[in-house]
């Protein structure tokens, strides 16, 4: 029977900002000119499959809170309660706050905001049929048991799953569940590490669903995912065009991207269409020794990105160094991909800074003389080589994907 059930969306937004280095909760920092907290709540707030959003917030911050809602205004948003000193305790204020009646609840963290709306509709579809569902993606990695330094066991990766959020249920189910952890005197020294948890131990008799999630949906808790979630709203907020998804999947579905230099964004975007990508630091493009090794430990490599820059500071002042990386750091990783292309049929694809100035300009002419020659010289092996050439950091890792994608040979693409 279909569920005619209001879903009401629970945004999570109790922690701190201490492991992003933040004085102030890292919900409120703002990314692409927003905070945090405002991109995911929007999300809720603008899905036709929510009719309420409830915000947890950390203690002392409601009310900044309630003036953003009525700023930015956030027409669903019900309540704002005060966070509690853990998740669990946070996630039962917030059970406390929708009421009495009977609804699904899809409780989300805060500091994912690159949630797709895809998600959320397949969490409430889900909930028609089932009374818990839990949202993750396949583990690309292998997991280890270790004890001591000394690893015991190697799980099958096949079964593993990453989980993420929202985590949805009906009412009735997680607020019994959650009663009868609180009234375990061992749930406080040994509490779940989510909701769906909590279910599966006191409630093991409710089967939970899996709903495919993304990789896109990344949580922001380090200082280096600041970095990659500003550079994803950024492209989004932008528009950026970008070929059909199934061009991308055709090229990066099962293949294996080796990426030398800051590779993060370009990581997120590329493993979001099927690709496995290993990324290696820029300074083992120094040598083609260096860079051969690094390769080899990638396995059968489908397609090879060299990003020489932008660099932080100003590239007007010449750098001997930073134009070694540049244009021997790409002629070094093209000879060290050569043969693992040559077995794949894949792509090389040399990035260099689009911007002016006495590295950016020898740097950008050198990369982009170097891909046409090789593109001439590797055709017979059908290997195709293209430079990119950007001056907004944000459009470089789409801009990537875009050369990978466009099925050329040659090509200098400009972002």
């Amino acid at each position: 029977m279909i569920s005619r059930l209001p879903s009401i969306g629970v945004v999570l937004a109790g922690g701190t900002g201490r492991r992003v280095g933040h004085s102030e909760p890292k919900q409120l920092i703002k990314l692409a000119g927003r905070t945090i907290l405002e991109h995911t709540i929007e999300l809720f707030d603008a899905s036709p499959d929510v009719d309420e959003v409830v915000v947890l917030m950390t203690p002392g911050f409601v009310e900044p809170v309630r003036e953003l809602v009525r700023r930015c205004g956030f027409g669903k948003v019900t309540a704002i309660v005060e966070g509690g000193a853990s998740r669990t305790e946070s996630t039962w204020r917030a059970l406390q706050a929708v009421g009495e009646r009977e609804c699904n609840v899809l409780l989300h963290d805060a500091v994912r905001p690159l949630l797709e709306p895809r998600i959320i509709t397949d969490c409430v579809r889900a909930l028609e049929t089932y009374e818990a569902v839990e949202v993750a993606i396949p583990s690309s990695d292998t997991v280890l048991v270790a004890e001591d330094d000394i690893v015991r066991e190697v799980l099958d990766r096949s079964r593993l799953r990453r989980a993420q959020t929202p985590q949805a249920f009906r009412l009735s189910v997680i607020r019994e569940a959650y009663r009868r952890a609180m009234a375990d005197p061992g749930f406080a020294t040994r509490q779940a590490t989510d909701d769906c948890g909590v279910v599966l131990r006191y409630l093991p008799e409710v089967p939970i669903y899996l709903v495919p999630g993304s990789e896109r949906n990344m949580k922001v808790t380090h200082p280096i995912d600041l970095s990659i979630a500003d550079q994803l709203l950024r492209l989004a907020a932008a528009g950026t065009p970008a070929p059909a998804p199934p061009d991308y999947r055709r090229v990066l579905s099962g293949r294996t991207v080796a990426v030398f230099g800051d590779g993060a964004v370009l990581a997120v975007l590329a493993s979001g269409y099927g690709a496995v990508v290993r990324c290696f630091p820029a300074d083992l493009a120094r040598t083609e020794e260096q860079a051969a090794k690094a390769l080899a430990e990638a396995g059968p490599v489908h397609h090879v990105i060299h990003l020489a820059g932008p660099r932080p500071g100003s590239l007007a002042a010449a750098d001997a160094e930073a134009l070694a990386l540049a244009c021997l750091g790409a002629s070094n990783v093209a000879r060290a991909a050569y043969p693992l292309l040559r077995e794949t049929g894949g792509t090389l694809v040399l990035q260099a800074d689009g911007g002016d100035g006495s590295v950016a300009a020898p740097a950008r002419a050198a990369t982009a003389e170097l891909a046409r020659a090789l593109a001439s010289e590797w055709a017979a092996d059908d290997i195709r080589v293209n430079a990119v050439l950007t001056t907004d950091p944000h459009r470089t890792a789409r801009t990537c994907l875009d050369a990978l994608a466009s099925g050329l040979t040659g090509q200098v693409m400009e972002g």
